[in-house]
């Protein structure tokens, strides 16, 4: 069953950081002139030291796994082997049975404690929490920032790499992920999955957010929902040299306060 106090929580929470690699390499990676894109300086700190560096110094954190491909395990001691798809990395630690599982990514260098502990605080009493940012919200605050948004009725979100996992009852979902993870536009690919009506209530904006996640919860006996961030760089990520430009203006502006 999920943790359902917070309370409950500290020292408990396994963190998983996925740092895999695109087959064949990664451009940006390329770019920056790294054998993996997890290793992409910000601020000269590489991107998954930052993350790790986060979640260690979170209080509800136990510990943290980073996972990540061949090039990265030769620069990066103690971190595991990838599965040959997202899904199936997750999976394997979920069949260990280690709850509750924090899962976010490498490329998610401007994570904090303030991100963490909202997520975890929404999320705590489910058996699967996706974190989210409304699109008005971030773009007040960086109006140039370019993301994918998925429409709901009551607004638009794009996702936050972070991703909670309660208990095993959602080993039916990550099987559906696996069925569509390598498909361009995963949102709606993902959506589709599960079904007609969630797809349809999404699309015309018939449905909100956590009322599509409530159906995807009622179809597999679990409970489902979306932890709606009020931090705009939570759903900053760095996919592109235009995204690691404003991530370093992020974090130099955070260090000169």
């Amino acid at each position: 069953m999920p943790v359902a106090s917070i309370d409950d929580l500290t020292g408990t929470i396994t963190a998983i950081v996925l740092a895999g690699e695109r087959p064949g390499g990664d451009p940006l990676a390329r770019a920056f002139g790294v054998v993996a894109k997890a290793l992409i300086p910000v601020g000269d700190v590489a991107m998954v030291d930052r993350v790790v560096a986060t979640l260690e110094a979170n209080v509800n954190i136990a510990r943290v796994i980073v996972v990540g491909g061949s090039a990265l395990l030769a620069m990066r001691a103690g971190f595991d082997p990838a599965g040959p798809t997202i899904a199936a990395t997750i999976g394997a630690i979920v069949d260990r049975g280690e709850f509750p599982l924090l899962v976010t990514t490498a490329d998610h260098p401007l994570l904090d404690d303030a991100m963490i502990d909202a997520f975890v605080g929404g999320a705590k009493a489910r058996d699967l929490a996706v974190a989210v940012v409304e699109r008005r919200v971030l773009l007040a605050s960086y109006p140039a920032s370019r993301r994918t948004w998925l429409p709901f009725r009551g607004g638009s979100y794009s996702g936050a790499n972070l991703f909670w996992i309660g208990s095993e009852r959602v080993r039916p979902i990550l099987e559906i992920w696996a069925a569509v993870e390598q498909r361009r536009k995963r949102g709606r690919a993902l959506l589709s999955a599960f079904g007609p009506v969630v797809l349809v209530g999404a699309a015309l904006r018939l449905l909100t957010i956590q009322g599509a996640l409530d159906r995807i919860g009622a179809r597999f006996g679990l409970s489902a929902g979306a932890v709606i961030l009020p931090q705009a760089e939570a759903c900053i990520d760095v996919d592109s040299e235009a995204d690691h430009r404003l991530v370093e203006a992020i974090v130099a502006a955070r260090a000169r306060v």
